[in-house]
């Protein structure tokens, strides 16, 4: 006897550079996984039937880089170069965050992807214990990292991170995994990268860092070390763990090597890179090297949204602009970075990321009735060009309905958006000479 059978939908189908759907197919889920996908699957075989006619169902999206609860500091500094956003807004601003205001950030931000579709987040921030808390109510999929900062306190921090990251591994039923969250070369000394690489190697662990975000940062990293901010990392011995490296827009051909002989896994987030003016990680050509490239959103103070397809749409775009090449970053490609390869940079390959038998029942259906999809000659070039975040109707984590006909069921959606509210006065003070890091200017 299956737990859920899913009837009657149009499943997602990726192979290589091109995409298909499986028309008016079944799928049952056992124990958490899918267990079988046919044309038809007797709805009399399953406790709880879903008829999911006229959706597509494709894979949960996989936001591999996030700052979840900086929801709450969705729109507070505009129009500003990085270093400013960072030293007179957005630093100054999370010196005023309380754990439990992490908590309902974090749960806001995770009602805000159940809605579009995300079913795992890699998220980086901090008060993590919070943010796990978060992840388990809102039955979502999580790699998480507690981040740290060189300083007075980075021993203290270092060790925070890492009992952190033990505490909560294979959690939530096992929707939990965990790593340690160095910030990154420019916020943390060589010394404190080291001593977190032989930490990692230790315990075990992997590391989600930002990694040569501006070109600013790679030209001070050689003024003050003679290396890139890569060619720093490998050296220290970082890269000999697991490594999760967002943004990653200024490798040099050299760094790309290395990257590439290291097997470092990259989370482009395509939205936040174009507002902040920092550059676009060339995802093309690091795939052409067989490096794993992801889609992340980045924090919402950023980013202003979670939406991932949002994001595969526009590093597609983006892509094609740049190379002058229509052909680059086909359908398939384009759609699997927010899926399949977000899975395999986050460690969860042949878990999640696919429809697939065995694999964990992470499912989202989409609605295909509405008037900007339509008519849908092609369902796969409707799912990345035209459709909303809007458009998705259910979502499934582990064979578990986290929302149903756009109603979420494990998040008190309204509670959440008003303990928010309640909460976001503090959250913009900025008091002189407080700040959680500073953003190195020259």
């Amino acid at each position: 006897m299956y737990d859920l059978l899913v009837i009657n939908a149009d499943i997602l189908q990726i192979e290589g550079p091109s995409a298909s759907f499986l028309p008016r197919h079944a799928l049952a889920i056992t124990d958490g996984r899918i267990a079988a996908i046919a044309p038809t699957i007797s709805p009399g075989l399953a406790r709880e039937v879903l008829d999911a006619q006229g959706k597509l169902a494709i894979p949960g999206l996989i936001n591999a880089h996030a700052h979840t609860a900086m929801s709450l500091l969705r729109g507070v500094a505009e129009d500003v170069a990085v270093e400013s956003w960072f030293n007179d807004y957005i630093w100054p601003m999370e010196m005023n965050l309380s754990a439990e205001d992490v908590y309902w950030g974090s749960l806001l931000g995770f009602a805000e992807m159940i809605e579009a579709g995300v079913t795992c987040v890699a998220d980086h921030y901090f008060a993590m214990d919070e943010v796990a808390r978060a992840v388990d109510v809102a039955g979502m999929r999580a790699y998480l990292a507690q981040v740290f900062f060189s300083g007075p306190q980075e021993n203290d921090q270092l060790a925070t991170s890492v009992a952190f990251a033990e505490r909560w591994q294979g959690s939530a039923a096992g929707r939990i995994t965990t790593g340690l969250g160095p910030h990154s070369p420019y916020t943390c000394t060589p010394s404190l990268l080291q001593r977190t690489a032989e930490v990692a190697r230790q315990h075990g662990l992997g590391v989600h860092l930002h990694l040569a975000e501006t070109a600013d940062q790679v030209a001070q990293s050689l003024a003050h070390h003679g290396k890139t901010p890569v060619a720093l990392v490998r050296d220290v011995g970082l890269f000999e763990v697991p490594t999760l490296a967002a943004h990653l827009a200024h490798p040099t051909q050299e760094d790309l090597a290395i990257l590439a002989a290291a097997d470092v896994r990259v989370v482009s987030t395509p939205k936040t890179e174009l507002k902040m003016a920092l550059g676009v990680t060339p995802v093309v050509q690091m795939r052409q090297l067989g490096l794993t490239v992801g889609l992340g959103s980045d924090g919402a103070a950023s980013n202003n949204s979670y939406d991932l397809l949002e994001a595969a749409r526009l590093i597609a775009l983006l892509e094609k602009h740049t190379r002058r090449d229509a052909h680059i970053l086909p359908l398939g490609e384009a759609l699997a970075l927010a899926t399949r390869e977000g899975a395999r940079a986050l460690g969860l390959a042949g878990v999640t990321g696919e429809l697939r038998v065995g694999y964990q029942a992470d499912v989202v259906l989409i609605g295909h009735d509405a008037p900007h999809l339509q008519p849908m000659h092609n369902p796969v070039a409707t799912l990345l060009y035209s459709a909303r975040a809007t458009d998705v109707d259910t979502v499934i984590v582990a064979g578990r309905i986290l929302m149903q006909g756009r109603q979420l069921l494990t998040i008190d959606r309204q509670r959440v958006i008003d303990e928010v509210r309640q909460r976001a006065g503090h959250m913009v003070i900025r008091r002189a000479n407080t700040q959680v890091a500073r953003y190195p200017t020259e």
